[in-house]
């Protein structure tokens, strides 16, 4: 009677831990980015940051890529140079449908990093960090 019971506890363990497996996984693989940027999923959301000297373009989708609107949204770029402690922060404002866009005096080198809060109306807050000249090799892009 005790192995049945142990038998059964085991077998509901397993059935239900396979969804929970199965939706991690599908959020893991890579993040396509589909505007040229770098992109990272955040909570519900894909992220897709495309960084210039100056100015900064994000991106919101949910897994589908569906866009999601930015109206309301309040989003801050902290970017860092390697590992200065000086950092500049930009704020990001909505800007189209689902886009944030912002605006400083910063330069994107293969040593930048630049951490995305975003905080979308009646939703959490989520925050990803981005390399924008980075591969997942550490190399710098071009």
């Amino acid at each position: 009677m005790k192995y049945l019971l142990g038998y059964l506890v085991l077998g509901t363990i397993l059935i239900c831990s396979g969804p929970v497996e199965a939706h991690k996984a599908k959020h893991n693989k890579a993040v396509k980015a589909l505007h040229g940027g770098q992109a990272h999923a955040a909570g519900p959301y894909h992220l897709e940051l495309v960084a210039t000297n100056g100015k900064l373009l994000l991106y919101v989708t949910d897994h589908s890529d569906k866009a999601i609107p930015t109206d309301g949204a309040k989003a801050t770029a902290t970017i860092q140079q390697g590992y200065e402690k000086a950092m500049t922060q930009i704020e990001l404002e909505p800007s189209g449908d689902n886009t944030l866009k912002g605006d400083g005096d910063f330069a994107v080198t293969p040593d930048t990093g630049i951490m995305i809060f975003i905080k979308l109306p009646n939703q959490d807050a989520y925050s990803t960090r981005f390399t924008p000249l980075k591969t997942k090799s550490g190399a710098a892009r071009k």
